[in-house]
């Protein structure tokens, strides 16, 4: 056998070693992964909400060719097995402890069931809509202003256990931000999944910080945001800041905007840092889900991890519905998203492929965001940037 012969078959041996030994790193990764999954879902606190969903009136129809994740970040003062957060925790938290719950955080990630690209549809916090056994108020108040209405019902019908009035309540305020959702947008919620501000903080602790970047210096006393121009990474209270600050350009769609590019950089800071392969990580993150975490009892967390990553990889696309203003006011002076329904049920219809509705001119419209490899960020209309960089800049 010549030289060049022999060459050649070395190298087709070594590249068959390399092969055979990136399949079998691969394999094991993917079985470590798996195996990490089963520990995160035994430490998942569940919900029976899916069972009380089944009361909902006018729901739309079961089978409308996607999965529909209904994924909540809330305030809540306590974590979730309902045990107070100490002072020193909410304190950290950067917020002062009192009974109310707000959803600030409210999206519907769609993910269809012939394998297209999945979407993530924000809903402004401040959206006013009516809310089944309450009134017409913000979107964000459904869960906890039914959840207390709820638990005086209780309460004043005897019910002493005070974790039973805690599960009980809590359900019944999902169950009102659910009808509230499926009314807003005429879609049906399949799965939820829940996470609370103290979750949010250790996670971004977990992973050692976000990687964020903003075109211009900020500062909020309220919220406790302060931060430079330019790229940066923050975690714990500083990340708690970033997603919640409101003095900021666009009220609740400037939030939005940073929410969903503060997600994306999030599941790529959480899949790329080791997260499942390193003891301590995965330790930190058990103790994240136990602690901040409620998802329905039949959620597949494998679809969830799916969806994390190709949150990641830019394969979801980011929409927020369309409102028609920004800075109204109610009857009770507060500030307020306000909408037009119709045209809300129409956008969605259109984004996922149903006939839609003509959409009225009278509303600000929204145009889907790909945080993927082309780098462009496009939110709605007057929020669009176009930032060739890895971690797009945000107001």
């Amino acid at each position: 056998m010549s030289t060049a012969a022999r060459a050649k078959k070395t190298a087709r041996v070594i590249g068959r070693v390399v092969i055979a030994l990136v399949a079998v790193a691969t394999l094991a990764f993917s079985g470590y992964f798996w195996t990490a999954l089963r520990l995160v879902k035994q430490n998942t606190n569940t919900t029976q909400i899916l069972q009380v969903l089944e009361d909902i009136p006018n729901s739309p129809p079961v089978e409308d060719g996607a999965i529909d994740i209904l994924l909540v970040g809330s305030d809540s003062r306590t974590d979730a097995q309902g045990r107070p957060l100490p002072a020193d925790v909410l304190r950290k938290l950067r917020t002062e402890g009192t009974d109310t719950v707000n959803t600030d955080t409210i999206i519907v990630m769609r993910v269809p069931r012939n394998g297209g690209k999945a979407s993530a549809i924000s809903i402004p916090r401040d959206t006013y809509v009516p809310i089944a056994g309450y009134r017409d108020d913000k979107i964000n108040s459904a869960y906890g202003a039914v959840k207390y209405l709820t638990a005086e019902r209780l309460q004043a019908e005897g019910v002493s256990d005070q974790q039973e009035r805690e599960r009980r309540s809590d359900e019944a305020g999902r169950k009102a931000l659910v009808q509230a959702v499926q009314d807003l947008t005429g879609m049906r919620v399949d799965h939820y999944a829940e996470i609370n501000l103290y979750g949010f903080y250790l996670l971004t602790e977990v992973i050692g910080g976000v990687q964020v970047c903003l075109k211009a210096g900020t500062s909020d006393p309220n919220s406790g945001a302060n931060f430079r121009a330019g790229p940066q990474t923050i975690s714990g209270g500083d990340a708690l800041s970033f997603v919640r600050q409101r003095n900021m350009p666009g009220g609740d769609l400037g939030r939005i905007a940073r929410q969903q590019v503060f997600m994306s950089q999030a599941m790529k800071q959480l899949l790329s840092a080791g997260t499942f392969t390193d003891p301590a990580k995965m330790s930190g993150l058990l103790d994240t889900v136990s602690k901040s975490v409620v998802v329905d009892e039949n959620l597949d967390l494998a679809t969830l991890a799916a969806q994390a990553q190709g949150l990641a990889s830019g394969n979801v696309e980011f929409a927020t519905i369309p409102v028609t203003s920004i800075d109204g006011r109610n009857e009770r002076g507060q500030s307020i998203v306000t909408v037009d329904r119709e045209a809300v049920k129409a956008w969605v219809a259109q984004l996922i492929g149903e006939t839609p509705k003509p959409v009225p001119s009278s509303t600000t419209p929204s145009t889907p965001a790909r945080f993927g490899p082309e780098k462009l960020l496009s939110l709605d209309g007057a929020h669009a940037v176009a930032a060739r960089q890895d971690v797009p800049c945000v107001d």
